[in-house]
């Protein structure tokens, strides 16, 4: 992903970069005396999303184009299926900024697909193909523990939690977890200044092939939730969760029902009540698409970076994932779907 604005050296004026803006945001930061009691919901298993976290780093680098992506993606095919959900599997090709061609695939499990009222939670299970924000192997490639599969793990324990449930125990909302390919594989003005990038003005962004062929082409057709979580970066030690601003503009109620339910969790420590300039994710295309979508990832102010500095390098490995870190987005997660 990348940063779309943020505040110059934290003045007041804003920059056009690879990320997003700061503004004030419309979330409420307390609840009101009257708010619903919080439901009963399933207890989230830190200890089995930090396995799924370490099985898709076993593969290696999930790169599109190479075995590891292809033995990763049928894992997770696998996985949702193994927990009874409805799976569809999107191929897509994309050309990459270097002009390579990316043979990638979206997939999308389906809890309770009957249920007419739906919320979605994305995650990107790609990993990028070089760490070029690392000082000593800017061409190595990365594990993404952290970007990439620190998300779909928490999906994919979201997702066994759910179907393990009776059905007079379920959420009132259908839920679809959709995966998407090729996010990471984009091009940094910061990192990447000496190469060209082949896809300026062609009107497709470097990043996030995959959700920007997914919004173009909707699976389920016709799809829309009442709104959609992007998980980017959600299990790292130390992680905090600013809101985004692209999160806020399009879809403060989201924005509001998670941090709200966060800090009635206790996990105030992690869901700041704090703006953060905007960034291009997934959740940019996702909401072009007509569906209101936030981003849930890992920010808080670094100095003049936006993002961690674990953040395309090579220690973004297992070491820098917290169990922690998983249980607090897992569960807000989990209780949000039950609030509604």
């Amino acid at each position: 992903m990348r940063l779309l604005w943020r505040p110059a050296a934290l003045l007041a004026t804003t920059a056009l970069l690879t990320a997003c803006p700061d503004k004030k945001p419309a979330a409420t930061e307390s609840g009101s005396p009257t708010e619903e009691p919080l439901r009963k919901a399933p207890v989230f298993n830190a200890d089995s999303a930090y396995a799924y976290t370490a099985r898709q780093v076993s593969f290696g680098p999930r790169v599109p184009n190479t075995p590891a992506h292809v033995r990763c993606g049928d894992w997770l095919v696998a996985e949702f299926k193994k927990a009874g959900l409805t799976v569809q599997e999107q191929p897509f090709t994309a050309m990459a900024f270097d002009g390579n061609m990316l043979r990638g695939r979206n997939i999308v499990a389906r809890f309770a697909p009957q249920a007419a009222r739906r919320v979605a939670l994305f995650a990107h299970w790609d990993t990028r193909p070089f760490a070029d924000k690392d000082q000593k192997k800017p061409n190595a490639p990365l594990d993404g523990a952290v970007d990439g599969a620190s998300g779909v793990a928490v999906l994919l324990e979201l997702a066994r939690q759910l179907a393990a449930q009776p059905d007079s125990l379920t959420p009132a909302v259908g839920v679809d977890f959709i995966l998407f390919d090729a996010e990471d594989y984009g091009y940094d003005t910061s990192t990447q200044a000496n190469l060209q990038n082949k896809l300026a003005g062609s009107g497709v962004e470097s990043w996030c092939l995959g959700s920007q062929y997914w919004a173009k082409n909707l699976l389920p057709a016709g799809y829309k939730p009442e709104y959609g979580i992007l998980l980017d970066m959600v299990g790292a030690k130390g992680a905090r969760f600013s809101r985004e601003q692209t999160s806020v503009q399009a879809a403060p109620e989201a924005v509001a029902k998670v941090w709200n339910t966060a800090n009635r969790l206790g996990y105030s420590d992690y869901f700041l009540y704090q703006d953060a300039p905007g960034i291009t994710d997934d959740h940019v295309f996702v909401n072009q698409a007509g569906i209101k979508c936030i981003d849930i990832i890992d920010h808080v102010p670094y100095g003049d970076e936006y993002f961690p500095p674990y953040h395309h390098t090579t220690q973004d490995n297992m070491s820098a994932v917290d169990r922690a870190t998983l249980k607090a987005v897992g569960q807000t997660v989990l209780q949000t779907l039950y609030q509604e």
